[in-house]
């Protein structure tokens, strides 16, 4: 889109009083913002939603009836690929925020964000096509901008095992640990092994960071 023109958003949320928060949140930015419609539901999103007028980013929150975020990012990705999806939501578990991105999201905010921050998550989803917060990542941004850290985790990862690789895989999906150690026919003693050697190795130190190296580099397709 034009940088000049107004961002187009919608939001997606079933509690009335916080969509109507976000709105407030919105009148103080400074950003030249276009409201295109409310929602409560993913259902409701695509009644409302108009081809001829997408959204560039829908804000939507994860818990809705009807049709969740997950349902909803997923009609999204398959009929309006090019709208952007920004999470503002209360869930913050690992398996939730992984899945989310894996889904593809450009974002993912707490509910008590600040109009600064919501600024700045719109305006770098527009500007670079994502907003990823300390929130999320801990300090991995900051690593992932560093050259020879790259470089360094990129010869690590060629250097993974088959395992390691499949248990990458399966840290990146919804299940447990325990669950993961039951699909691997490992002991979860041979898992925490595992995950504690790969977090040195890639440099990370949480499952969530792991998750963002893995879509990174190819180990687990969006």
């Amino acid at each position: 889109m034009n940088l000049t023109d107004a961002i187009k958003i919608a939001l997606v949320d079933d509690h009335t009083l916080f969509r109507k928060g976000l709105v407030s949140l919105i009148e103080v930015i400074e950003n030249d913002i276009d409201i295109l419609f409310e929602a409560d539901s993913g259902l409701d999103m695509q009644q409302k939603i108009d081809p001829k007028n997408l959204p560039d980013i829908v804000l939507m929150d994860i818990n809705m009836p009807g049709m969740d975020g997950y349902g909803a990012v997923e009609w999204l990705n398959n009929t309006y690929p090019s709208v952007k999806v920004l999470i503002i939501s209360m869930v913050e578990s690992e398996e939730g925020i992984i899945q989310m991105m894996k889904l593809g999201v450009k974002g993912y905010l707490s509910k008590d964000v600040e109009p600064d921050e919501l600024n700045s998550a719109l305006t770098a989803i527009v500007n670079k096509g994502f907003y990823y917060t300390d929130f999320i990542t801990g300090k991995l941004v900051h690593t992932l901008q560093t050259d020879t850290a790259d470089e360094i985790r990129q010869e690590a990862i060629t250097k993974l095992s088959d395992k390691e690789r499949r248990f990458i895989q399966l840290a990146c999906s919804d299940l447990t640990y325990s669950e993961v150690a039951k699909e691997m026919f490992l002991s979860p003693k041979t898992i925490d092994g595992y995950r504690n050697a790969l977090f040195e190795k890639l440099n990370v130190k949480s499952r969530v960071a792991l998750a963002l190296y893995a879509v990174k580099y190819g180990i687990v397709k969006l």
